[in-house]
Parts: structure tokens; C-alpha cells; sequence
């Protein structure tokens, strides 16, 4: 991924969102942008409209915190977007190198056996291109996913988008679609030494027109914490509240665990549990 060009397409798709009456710009007569021009955005930010203009045009590299911190504030950007406005504008070399492919796909032995140990809810570990690399049984069970073939590895993103059962497991697919963008775009920025993101956001762009228009809306999101509702052709509707926890020393890699927020999450859940077991899911 060029950075420089990104940081450009995400500072155009920014501006172009905010309001001039939000950014406390004046409006003076008939406006051909829906959002902010450049100028107003450099003058907002106090560099030059030059320099400005090099920026969305990928052609300045390397900007610096104060201005940064300027084009944040300016943009109204959240933690997340503030977050990817950083990993797009520092180049590669300036970053710590990336995992290889075989480190960053390893998952520790502790790590497996705490994903056992937490069997009464979903639980798994997530890498950078959005791979599940570890599973406990009840996730496998809960996206539906047959572990019988050791080779094969679910990855979120393809699973939402190219997988028939995820328009019916998520009531909500269309919001569930651009959290997973975000999610990636955020990773991509983050880890863009790592090839698998390159090649996901490429396959993905080809085989399915939604993810190609979601991506180019530049959307940002930061995997933490949230509730997502399902609707499980075994067990039925309910909801589950999620964790991301980002896990240090092993670069890229997020523990997520799914907790029932409410009676009829914990029944579900203990459904699901027993018909894994029925099934004969496994983990990896």
C-alpha cells in the first residue's frame, strides 16, 4: 500500500464529510463541495494551501506531529481516525518492521490453552488481515465454521462478504459490512508491511462490488468493544457483547471474547455449546 496516496484519499474523504457550518467556516454564496475545500482546511490547520494540496496529492511525505495534530483537530477526527491519519503519514522504514507471514500467523501454546479455558463462551484470536489463527469450539459453532479440515482458516472479512450464511446470521449485515471495513482499513494502515492485508483488500475489491464501494469510503474503525446481534439457525436470535484485546508481543493479533449481556444471550450460548458438541466442531 503507497501511504502517501492514502493519506491523501483519507484527507480528501474527511474533508469532503465535514460540514462548513460543523467546522465554523463562513458560507458566502453558492458552494460546488458538500464538504470543505482545501483551502479552508489548510487555513483551518495553518500550513499552506501548497503544502496542503501536496499532501492530498500524495506528493509530501512525512509531515509533522504538530501538523498532524492540526489536520485532526481541523477534520474532527475520532481516536481511531486520529490513529490511521498517524500509520498512513509515517513512512514504512520509520515504523517497526513487520512479522514475517509464519511469525505473525503462530499462536503461543498459553494462548490456546486460554482459549479452552474460556470454552463456556466464544472465544478467538484474530491477526492482522482479519484471520481467525485460533478458535475455541464455541466460536468455530457460532460462525458456522467446519473445523474438520485443519488447513482451512475462517477470515472475517471474506466470511462476511462472500459467505451466503452471514447475510442471514446478521440481522444487521449492512452495519456489521462496515465495521469489518473499517476494521481492516484501520490494520491495513497499521501493519503495511504485511502482504495478506495487500492481498485481501485486492481479492475482496474483485469479487464483491459492496466491499469495493465500503473501502473506498474510507471509513475508519478500531476493533475494542461493542454488541453484535445474531441470528443462528440452530439456536436463534440474541445478542453477544464482544472484547478486543490487543495482545502485546505478539504484533497484530487481538484476543476477541463474546459475553452473553442478558438470560436470553447465556441460554443461547449453552445451546449452542451443546449442539457443538453434537456436531463434533472443534478448534483449532
Amino acid at each position: 500500500m503507497n501511504e502517501a496516496r492514502e493519506l491523501g484519499r483519507f484527507l480528501h474523504s474527511r474533508r469532503s464529510h465535514l460540514t462548513p457550518q460543523v467546522a465554523g467556516v463562513p458560507v458566502l454564496g453558492r458552494r460546488r463541495v458538500p464538504g470543505l475545500r482545501r483551502e479552508e482546511v489548510a487555513e483551518l490547520a495553518g500550513v499552506s494551501i501548497v503544502y496542503y494540496t501536496r499532501l492530498e496529492q500524495g506528493r509530501a511525505t512525512n509531515p509533522s506531529d504538530a501538523v498532524l495534530n492540526a489536520l485532526a483537530r481541523v477534520l474532527r477526527l475520532d481516536a481511531a481516525e486520529s490513529a490511521h491519519l498517524y500509520d498512513l503519514a509515517r513512512p514504512r522504514q520509520l515504523r517497526a518492521a513487520e512479522p514475517s507471514s509464519a511469525q505473525a500467523q503462530r499462536v503461543r501454546p498459553d494462548l490456546r490453552r486460554l482459549l479452552d479455558a474460556v470454552g463456556a463462551v466464544p472465544a478467538y484470536v484474530l491477526g492482522p488481515s482479519m484471520d481467525v489463527i485460533a478458535a475455541n469450539d464455541l466460536a468455530r459453532a457460532l460462525f458456522l465454521d467446519d473445523a474438520g479440515d485443519p488447513a482451512s482458516t475462517l477470515n472475517i472479512v471474506r466470511h462476511v462478504f462472500l459467505d451466503a450464511t452471514a447475510r442471514s446470521l446478521y440481522p444487521h449485515w449492512d452495519q456489521v459490512a462496515r465495521q469489518t471495513v473499517g476494521f481492516l482499513r484501520f490494520s491495513a494502515a497499521r501493519h503495511a508491511g504485511d502482504s495478506r492485508v495487500g492481498r485481501l483488500v485486492a481479492e475482496l475489491g474483485e469479487l464483491s462490488p459492496e466491499f469495493r464501494n465500503m473501502w473506498a469510503a474510507q471509513e475508519v474503525r478500531e476493533k475494542t468493544h461493542g454488541t453484535k446481534t445474531f441470528r443462528h439457525p440452530v439456536v436463534g436470535s440474541f445478542d453477544l457483547a464482544y472484547e478486543a484485546l490487543t495482545l502485546p508481543g505478539d504484533d497484530g493479533q487481538s484476543l476477541i471474547i463474546f459475553t452473553a449481556p442478558s438470560d436470553t444471550s447465556e441460554t443461547a450460548l449453552k445451546l449452542l455449546g451443546s449442539w457443538a458438541v453434537g456436531s463434533g466442531t472443534r478448534g483449532s
